[in-house]
């Protein structure tokens, strides 16, 4: 009697269950209709993890997700909107078509007109940042609202909470938004506090498993909101954490955020509250019917033309992705851009490439070194292409580099929460400022050439090990994943 080969069998079976396995997974991901490059990395990656691709995923794959937009807000947002027009309409007869079709294009993407601010103040490093929100909070008379992607229980955070637990006390509403991962070191003793002065708390895409189907992972909101009485707003880079506050850390983050005052702080209301009412489940007749005039008060049109442009899964537009790379198309003189994180698509990469080409004087300033390795070796295997086109690149050495800026001439300015990379444009919930003219464009530009003090430009022909280089490339490979 000859037995049979169950080693053979063995094989053949696996073999099968292997190709069926790829097979399906890869329908799959194809039926999630992404960009190519990032289904094709998706597919090989999971390919090498037999099975367990699946979980794999499920967890950390590409959603569908929707975010309701509450419609009266919007609204009541837009329908306050016709002085600011009228003022901006008169002073765009002088401003370059381009910057027209920016403003344009930023409306068309995300829902929000250009608006106005009396006032923009640009904020260097976490202590003046802490400082001036401290100051505004103290101000306010009816509500404090804020969103935040890490908020730590160390010695800013604990500050913050007393502070927004003394104002709760005299009668000023307070809401809280956290992401769940990013700020996943608050519990519940830091914030029982909270909860007995009345402030409410919520946290944004609980990752824990029960909490829904089909925990999300991947998509976090990174935005940094605070808005003080509807008409006080900052956003930008810094987080609530002794990590970008030089007064408690020598080696903090050095960041920029941005005050904002005026009609276009009704937006970042507006983002505010649509996030509110996702995370919650609040019902939006509930939240618009609380003291709309509170929330969305009435305010002047100021001279300074100004932008919210809003990001994220829930809209296959990329508007921040696309206001990087039109304005950038539209730079005549310079385009400078600030970013801790830079693993561009091919859109961007082009754009900035094209302008140094034509004699726009790009600048990118990256840190050193960044808090993942990964990205940061990505983001040196880009160098040689950007320096040969005419971009010159500049490291910052002295501490890690948190600020996500832009300056295009003198015209326009952004500050916001995206990195110049894949995750910020597409995965994350991310907010900007974009401020036309030179009330921010010449102050940003001066911080930026500031900040060259402590960088080290990068050159052609550097040396670097074959090490080096191969694991650069290497890195650059997951670059659509990052």
């Amino acid at each position: 009697m000859i037995l049979p080969d169950i080693s053979q069998e063995w094989k053949t079976g696996l073999s099968l269950a292997w190709s069926g396995y790829i097979a399906v997974l890869s329908i799959w991901i194809v039926m999630q209709k992404r960009a190519p490059v990032s289904t094709l990395s998706w597919i090989l990656s999971l390919a090498l993890v037999p099975f367990a691709g699946f979980l794999v995923y499920y967890f950390l794959g590409p959603q569908r997700l929707k975010k309701q937009r509450l419609k009266r807000l919007r609204s009541r947002a837009i329908a306050q909107a016709p002085a600011d027009l009228a003022l901006l309409h008169e002073a765009s007869e002088d401003a370059p078509p381009a910057l027209r079709h920016l403003a344009a294009l930023g409306t068309a993407a995300c829902g929000i007109p250009v608006s106005s601010a009396t006032r923009v103040e640009l904020l260097s490093g976490g202590a003046r940042t802490f400082d001036a929100i401290f100051e505004a909070v103290r101000s306010a008379r009816h509500h404090v609202h804020l969103e935040y992607y890490i908020f730590e229980p160390d010695r800013i955070g604990t500050a913050l909470r007393d502070l927004l637990i003394e104002r709760a006390q005299q009668g000023v509403a307070v809401r809280l938004l956290l992401d769940a991962l990013g700020s996943k070191r608050i519990g519940r003793k830091f914030m029982a506090p909270l909860h007995a002065a009345g402030i409410h708390v919520a946290l944004f895409h609980d990752t824990r498993i029960g909490r829904r189907l089909r925990p999300v992972t991947n998509y976090r909101s990174h935005r940094k909101i605070v808005v003080v009485d509807g008409s006080i707003g900052f956003t930008g880079g810094v987080n609530i954490t002794d990590e970008e506050d030089r007064r408690t850390r020598p080696d903090a983050y050095h960041d920029v955020h941005l005050r904002i005052e005026g009609s276009a702080v009704r937006w970042l209301q507006t983002t505010f509250l649509e996030d509110w009412s996702y995370a919650t489940g609040e019902s939006a007749r509930r939240m618009v019917d609380q003291s709309l005039d509170d929330m969305l008060p009435r305010m002047q049109a100021g001279k300074i033309g100004a932008q919210i442009v809003t990001s994220g899964p829930d809209s296959p537009l990329e508007a921040i992705h696309r206001m990087h790379v039109e304005a950038i198309h539209s730079a005549s003189e310079r385009a400078w851009l600030t970013t801790p994180y830079f693993v561009p698509g091919e859109p961007a990469l082009m754009a900035l490439t094209s302008a140094a080409l034509r004699g726009v004087d790009v600048r990118l300033l990256v840190p050193r070194r960044s808090d993942s390795a990964i990205v940061s070796a990505a983001a040196r295997s880009y160098y040689d292409e950007l320096i040969t086109a005419g971009v010159k690149v500049w490291e910052y050495k002295a501490r890690m580099l948190h600020s996500k800026t832009l300056v295009v001439d003198d015209h326009c300015a952004m500050i916001g929460t995206a990195n110049f990379d894949n995750r910020s444009f597409r995965l994350n919930y991310e907010v900007m400022a974009v401020v036309y003219g030179p009330t921010l464009a010449r102050p940003l530009a001066a911080q930026f050439e500031t900040d060259l003090h402590s960088a080290a430009a990068v050159r052609l022909n550097r040396p670097q090990s074959f090490a080096r280089r191969l694991g650069d490339a290497l890195a650059r490979l997951s670059s659509p994943l990052l």
